[in-house]
């Protein structure tokens, strides 16, 4: 068996064996296959596609390509959360320490930014100090001692995912169904968790560009759960708009922090999505009806306790054993306004997610190359989010770098915003499938 013949049966649209799909796996993990042969495999994917049997297949060796992790160690229900990506998507910062405050464990393996959406990993690196290499022994400590863990995958879980998703990143195949719901259920499977709920993306900001897409790699991923034995929810959320004020690192910690200490002053969006994906977490594990479980996150949302349980995994995971305060403080070196041109009046409609996440990726929050060092400074704030009123003169956004900020980037910024005469809901529908255990 030789990768070449692979590619060259992908290339021509022919579906691979399970054996075929194994040799390209281990061969990748082993370093005896290239990235140059990788990527013409993946690009042939991405053009191509893989069948379910193909998908699955992949999923296995992904999933076997290392070590699972064993979480028997953990007492109680472990539930799972995993977002497809987004702009300016900081949720899994914000969810976990709510779930953890339900008394439900989270024990979540996260991963870095792809393309122009952001990585929980890079998000909590931001912190200073905060390291994200834990120990599997580590790691389950502090889920049991906490209520929840955020680290990245370690060599030997799900390895060949590793190697595939910084590839995926340079090679333009990320917005791949199969890749994508192999390269999620195989890290979800391997997190060993009993239940997970996956957020999954669609429009302009995110790699599903329609909610048809999303909801076929919903219904991918739930198949694979179920083949595994886990219950599983997708909430399907639009992208259309980037989640939230904030898109970069730094800043969007800052604001999930923000969030857990005052909700009330939240943006509308990034708070009802918070509120759709606890409440199914805590719905799954605890077993309640949907209302039980929403009244129950809003109680403990509005309490201090989400606030501490997020402190206490940033003292846990820094690199030193020094509790000293968190500092988010956010002064970037060049900041530029974005101002509303004369004419201007009415109400934001649609901020394009797409071309902000751009922007926020050439300013330096983000990676054009696997050696690329992120600026944890860069990244747009925004002012006024869909459904907010605006006019002629109001700073609409501020873009931030740790170099000196492009005049065109303004420009670019201006033509993403579209209006309204009318007044706008900011509030995102959403669409919800369920494993069928869960099924109502």
């Amino acid at each position: 068996m030789h990768i070449l013949d692979i590619i060259e049966k992908k290339k021509n649209k022919l579906p691979l064996s399970e054996q075929e799909i194994q040799f390209f796996i281990d061969g990748y993990v082993n370093d005896t296959i290239p990235d140059y042969q990788a990527s013409a495999l993946l690009m042939a994917i991405r053009i191509n596609g893989l069948n379910f049997e193909e998908t699955l297949h992949l999923t296995k060796s992904m999933l076997y390509s290392g070590e699972t992790i064993d979480l028997s160690g953990i007492d109680g229900y472990k539930v799972d959360k995993h977002s497809t990506g987004g702009v300016g998507d900081k949720v899994t910062l914000i969810i976990a320490p709510i779930v953890a405050a339900l008394d439900v464990k989270v024990a979540k393996l996260s991963g870095r930014g792809l393309g122009i959406t952001g990585g929980t990993l890079d998000k909590l690196e931001a912190i200073e100090g905060v390291s994200i290499d834990l120990t599997e022994e580590q790691f389950i400590n502090q889920v049991n001692d906490i209520g929840f863990a955020i680290a990245g995958q370690t060599q030997n879980i799900v390895p060949a995912d590793k190697k595939l998703y910084a590839l995926r990143d340079v090679t333009g195949t990320v917005d791949s169904l199969p890749l994508i719901a192999s390269s999620i259920m195989s890290k979800k499977l391997a997190s060993g968790a009993d239940g997970m709920v996956l957020d999954v993306k669609y429009g302009s900001g995110a790699f599903c560009k329609t909610i048809e897409v999303a909801q076929d790699l919903a219904e991918i991923m739930i198949k694979i759960a179920e083949g595994f034995g886990k219950s599983i929810v997708t909430v399907l959320s639009s992208m259309n708009n980037p989640l939230g004020r904030t898109i970069g690192n730094k800043n969007e910690v800052k604001e999930a922090y923000d969030l857990l200490k005052n909700p009330d002053a939240a943006d509308k969006n990034l708070l009802n999505t918070v509120i759709e994906v606890s409440t199914y977490m805590y719905e799954i594990s605890s077993k309640k009806s949907h209302e039980e479980a929403k009244k129950a996150v809003l109680e403990v949302l509005h309490s201090d306790i989400p606030v501490q349980k997020f402190e206490a995994m940033v003292h846990a995971q820094r690199l030193t054993a020094e509790k000293s305060p968190i500092e988010l403080d956010f002064e970037p070196k060049f900041s530029v306004d974005v101002i509303a041109p004369e004419g201007t009046t009415g109400f934001v409609k649609n901020i394009d997610a797409q071309t902000i996440g751009t922007i926020s990726l050439d300013l330096g929050a983000g990676r054009h190359t696997k050696a690329d060092v992120l600026d944890f400074f860069a990244g747009v704030e925004i002012l006024k989010v869909k459904g907010d009123a605006i006019e002629a003169g109001d700073v609409i956004m501020k873009l931030y770098a740790n170099k000196e900020v492009p005049a065109e980037f303004v420009e670019k910024a201006l033509a993403t915003m579209e209006y309204s005469e009318t007044a706008i809901d900011p509030i995102d529908a959403k669409r919800v499938l369920k494993s069928k255990d869960l099924a109502e």
